[in-house]
């Protein structure tokens, strides 16, 4: 079957240095495709592509658009328009409203939401000229679902989901699909203070139905069929993977 099949699409996945951004690159060039690893340090981003037997690296601050902007720019000139993007770069920061600093709000709006912003905007541009593309959020139940002390996370992931929405109205027809993959509860990097919290761990087993932490390698599936011909007809969509935990109350 080449419903699946990536072998050879060119990706860039945002963020893939470390935690689930790292499980996505590594699935997909399991998968055949030729990806492009970012993190914010470049000899980081290299060290990892070398790691993963990726094809090339990319590193800037996505908070930086003076540095984002260039390095896109490069990224288009030297391997081309990417097939596939994966906006997964994220920062989370804890606090109750009242408490939250300024400067946290400002860095998590800065990577969650208008970094996207800013990466997208030249590879739409560019899968247009093209004529195809695939665009994938990574979202998260917070897309949907409220949470206290993270409300500001809360608000870049569902903005980051109706961003998709926009996109797949505009872009749908110029042949580019844009879809949002929600992560549930996943033991990550991000997560391990709190995989560590027996309480917190409790309370994920219980709130979700499949009683558990999700593995990061469960995502690659759900991305695969989102980055390939599978989802041909899908756009606009948030495909939750999260143990049915948005599905009950």
């Amino acid at each position: 079957m080449t419903t699946f099949d990536v072998t050879g699409k060119l990706a860039l996945v945002t963020g893939s240095t470390r935690g689930l951004g790292r499980t996505l690159a590594a699935g997909l060039i399991s998968a055949g495709a030729h990806v492009i690893v970012h993190g914010s340090d470049k000899q980081r981003a290299a060290a990892v592509a070398e790691e993963l037997g990726a094809y090339g690296a990319i590193g800037c601050p996505l908070t930086d658009t003076q540095a984002t902007n260039p390095a896109i720019s490069e990224m288009l000139q030297e391997y081309g328009t990417p097939d596939i993007l994966v906006n997964n770069a994220g920062i989370q920061r804890r606090n109750p409203i009242e408490q939250f600093e300024d400067s946290d709000w400002d860095d998590i709006i800065g990577v969650n939401l208008s970094g996207v912003f800013h990466v997208t905007k030249p590879i739409a541009a560019a899968m247009k000229s093209v004529g195809h593309g695939k665009i994938i959020m990574i979202g998260s139940v917070q897309s949907r679902l409220g949470r206290a002390t993270i409300a500001p996370y809360c608000a870049t992931k569902g903005g980051v989901a109706m961003f998709a929405q926009g996109l797949a109205a505009e872009l749908s027809p110029h042949n580019i699909q844009v879809n949002t993959l929600s992560p549930g509860y996943f033991d990550t990097d991000m997560n391990a203070a709190l995989v560590a919290d027996s309480e917190f761990t409790d309370w994920v087993c219980k709130r979700t139905p499949a009683g558990r932490w999700g593995d990061p390698q469960e995502l690659v599936g759900p991305l695969l069929f989102l980055a390939s011909d599978a989802s041909s007809f899908v756009t606009g969509q948030n495909l939750a993977v999260d143990g049915g935990m948005t599905a009950v109350v």
